[in-house]
């Protein structure tokens, strides 16, 4: 269980306020309450609200000062967050590292895409290319180290694994992480609403679908 924590709330230009926290369970139990907040109409009229891997970024605020008090009195425990929708990812365990990871786990490719499968992980955050969201849910012990030298372009589609998070590239783009297989979801479309897939608070199977995985 997470130890209950207080926020730390610090100014960010004249319209938005910051708000740190200890721990990815608890910047998810806060970015739950701050949406439940701002849906029945007391948080100032913030615009935006951004989390990230230890902080929530609140935005659009006309007095911010007025709203840093009382957020600052908030205690945010994170051992339980709120359920969100469901996101089923087809993947293909393809990977070009999918031999690699599944050494250093210490089992067979086969056993690796049954571990990484059989979890449920949860969209902590998002950065680094629209769409792309940060999963949370791999155990501690199964963290992977990045590449030593990134890849210059990695495919549209690929599933991999960094430290503790799981992800997926939304688009081609340079890359350090481990590639797992590949899915043909389309992560970030401009013409959907909301145009990324992947959004803060859902949860995210991988669903292994027919491919070249052996051992």
């Amino acid at each position: 269980m997470d130890r209950q924590g207080t926020v730390t709330v610090r100014a960010v230009g004249d319209h938005a306020l910051l708000l740190e926290v200890d721990s990815g369970p608890q910047v998810a139990a806060l970015y739950a309450r701050l949406l439940a907040e701002r849906a029945r109409g007391g948080l100032g009229g913030a615009t935006e609200i951004v989390p990230a891997a230890r902080t929530v970024l609140l935005d659009g605020l006309p007095r911010p000062a007025e709203l840093a008090g009382r957020l600052g009195s908030w205690r945010v425990a994170g051992d339980a967050p709120p359920e969100g929708p469901l996101i089923e990812v087809p993947t293909v365990y393809d990977g070009a590292d999918l031999a690699a990871v599944a050494a250093h786990w210490g089992v067979t490719p086969a056993q690796a895409v049954a571990l990484h499968s059989g979890i449920e992980y949860r969209v902590a955050f998002c950065g680094f290319a629209p769409g792309f969201g940060y999963l949370t849910g791999l155990p501690a012990d199964r963290a992977v180290p990045r590449r030593a030298t990134p890849r210059a372009a990695v495919p549209p589609g690929a599933v991999a694994v960094a430290g503790e998070y799981t992800g997926v590239y939304p688009r081609s783009s340079p890359g350090g992480w481990q590639l797992l297989g590949h899915t043909d979801l389309v992560l970030w479309d401009a013409d959907r609403e909301p145009p990324a897939l992947l959004r803060p608070g859902a949860r995210v199977r991988f669903v292994p679908v027919p491919g070249p995985v052996t051992g």
